[in-house]
């Protein structure tokens, strides 16, 4: 919101209705001793020209609005503005691990989590950054965080399915420090996961304090179905099923400001991306405009030196 980072300041202020006082008092103080003379020519001389007169006080005026636009411009005025100036770094944490290459989406839960990012970031604003990390037993950078997002989504198209297990806590890490390498921006981590975490050295717990701590949103999408999918089989012929830790993603986008969304087919999981544009906020930031107050004292400065010294100057 508007304000002052150094309200202090305004207190000076009050000088200029005291300079104000003192100025009627010694403009009353002259006419005063001049009607004690009684020779009508000094009493001229004294009042002077009445255009002369106001001239005077529109350049006393003048001086007052200088000083007062200085002391305005020393608080420092700040007023909120729309920051379409730096963007918002977007970054895409993407689950790749063994139980992404389920068939329940179409053609399978990676390419259909591709597509649906895929929607995200031509949503995205031109100033706006992307990137993507993708994660399994561990996690590696797939995209780094880049305004060109031709080339992000290309290297989106790019990802293939891994067999490892599932790293939540170091995929989240590394999609946060990808998100604070460009700073003085709104920073935004999508993670989707259709995994327990099972694996990784980051704890999921670790990685939402490392967010915290960096002032970042986390937005979690859980891919699941409606009905239990095998994934496979062990050695002894028993299914293997997938299993989606809903808590973990809902207490990671709680505690981060974000928000958790439950897909259920690829269908789901679009307008998921699709909402979640909607939801990156730009946010308001506090622009510094005390320039605009040394500006306007400097063009009134100009104007009461021309009114002074120029041609139409006053004589004295």
């Amino acid at each position: 919101m508007a304000g002052f980072y150094d309200p202090e300041r305004l207190w000076f202020l009050l000088l200029i209705p005291v300079a104000y006082y003192i100025y009627l008092k010694i403009t009353q103080k002259k006419k005063m001793h001049a009607m004690r003379f009684s020779r009508i020519a000094f009493v001229k001389s004294a009042l002077g020209n009445k255009k002369v007169s106001r001239r005077n006080d529109v350049l006393f005026y003048m001086s007052l609005a200088v000083i007062a636009l200085m002391i305005i411009g020393f608080a420092n005025p700040h007023i909120p503005l729309k920051r379409t100036k730096e963007g918002v770094n977007v970054v895409l944490v993407i689950d790749v691990s063994g139980s992404m290459q389920a068939t329940d989406y179409k053609p399978n839960r990676l390419e259909a989590a591709k597509q649906a990012a895929e929607v995200l970031l031509k949503s995205l604003q031109p100033k706006d950054h992307a990137g993507i990390v993708i994660f399994e037993s561990g996690a590696t950078t797939a995209a780094y965080l880049s305004p060109d997002k031709d080339r992000v989504i290309e290297k989106l198209r790019s990802i293939r399915p891994r067999e490892g297990r599932t790293a939540i806590g170091d995929g989240l890490s590394l999609g946060i420090d990808m998100a604070v390498s460009i700073p003085n921006k709104k920073k935004v981590v999508i993670l989707l996961s259709d995994g327990v975490n099972n694996a990784g050295v980051i704890s999921p717990q670790e990685a939402v304090a490392y967010a915290k701590a960096n002032n970042i949103q986390v937005y979690t999408v859980g891919m699941g179905s409606r009905d239990r999918v095998v994934l496979g089989y062990d050695w002894f012929g028993r299914p293997q099923y997938a299993e989606l830790d809903e808590a973990t993603l809902q207490a990671i986008a709680q505690q981060t400001g974000g928000k958790y969304y439950k897909s259920v087919d690829e269908h789901t999981l679009e307008e998921i991306y699709k909402n979640i544009g909607k939801e990156i906020k730009r946010e308001k930031e506090e622009v510094n405009i005390k320039d605009w107050f040394f500006l306007a004292a400097l063009l009134i400065l100009i104007a009461q030196m021309y009114l002074r010294y120029g041609e139409k100057r006053i004589l004295q």
